[in-house]
């Protein structure tokens, strides 16, 4: 062991000085070979640490352009929409289609944005994209037994819809967080909330306010009623099993605690300015 020790630090020394010394010719040649390999060794680990940097800070600058690109440019599509497209596609569902067309937050009744937000996450203006009290809430019920329940934001829920896939995996959550990180940092709340008005799905390939309002209440979304808006947001939790259209008990009980929710939170003066 000694005598592999003494090898490995002289080949170290050598590796980092060039000098063999008064070496016989046979140990000169073993230990100028073990010298190279550890060159080499050492090579090529600062390539991999090099190129990994390198990765990673393209796939933050690539990412962070895209979403600063969103902040003024309308999503043409989604993750979730793709997915349930390419699902359609693979299991031969010929009759489905995706409804989606953008519409402005001007061009929504601001009933429907207030909604959301008494159903779906009520401290959205004052958060910075993760609520940490439903989130502590959530795993302590977990720790009595009870299933684990989702704390997201509506940042976190627009930046999965968006960028991400369904389904529950570490890697997923914590590109989720992510993704909300940079949708916080770079948009304004009254965007995040434009987005998510746009992107939820309020049923079966029935994607954002526009396609929502005009398959439910045949009327453009700027003439939304708060009852109507309420409604939209109760499917939220499940919207290809909750029916706007046909809505069940609980989806109308849900629509009425929306409705008392949206008016205990001051009403549309709570949006985000």
């Amino acid at each position: 062991m000694r005598r592999g020790s003494r090898n490995f630090n002289t080949a170290e020394t050598i590796a980092q000085t060039g000098a063999v010394g008064h070496l016989s010719p046979p140990a000169t040649t073993t230990i100028r070979m073990a010298a190279a390999n550890l060159r080499s060794r050492k090579s090529i680990w600062r390539r991999l640490w090099r190129l990994t940097w390198k990765l990673a800070l393209a796939w933050i600058a690539l990412t962070w352009l895209l979403v600063l690109l969103l902040r003024f440019v309308p999503p043409p599509t989604s993750a979730f929409m793709l997915e349930r497209s390419f699902a359609a596609w693979r299991n031969d569902e010929r009759s489905y289609a995706t409804h989606y067309r953008w519409a402005p937050a001007a061009s929504v009744s601001p009933q429907l944005p207030i909604a959301l937000i008494a159903g779906e996450d009520q401290k959205f203006p004052l958060h910075h994209g993760f609520d940490v009290q439903a989130i502590a809430d959530a795993l302590d019920e977990a720790d009595e037994g009870e299933r684990l329940r989702g704390a997201s934001t509506i940042s976190q829920q627009t930046a999965k819809n968006l960028f991400l896939w369904g389904g529950r995996s570490f890697v997923r959550k914590g590109l989720e967080a992510y993704f909300t990180v940079l949708l916080e940092v770079t948009w304004p709340k009254r965007r995040i909330l434009e987005v998510y008005t746009n992107i939820a799905e309020f049923g079966d390939g029935i994607y954002g306010a526009d396609a929502a309002a005009r398959e439910f209440f045949r009327k453009a979304p700027a003439q939304l009623t708060a009852h109507e808006s309420a409604l939209l947001g109760a499917v939220l939790p499940n919207p290809r099993k909750l029916r706007v259209d046909r809505p069940s008990a609980y989806v109308l009980h849900h629509a009425d605690w929306i409705e008392r929710q949206v008016r205990q939170l001051g009403g549309v003066s709570y949006l985000p300015k």
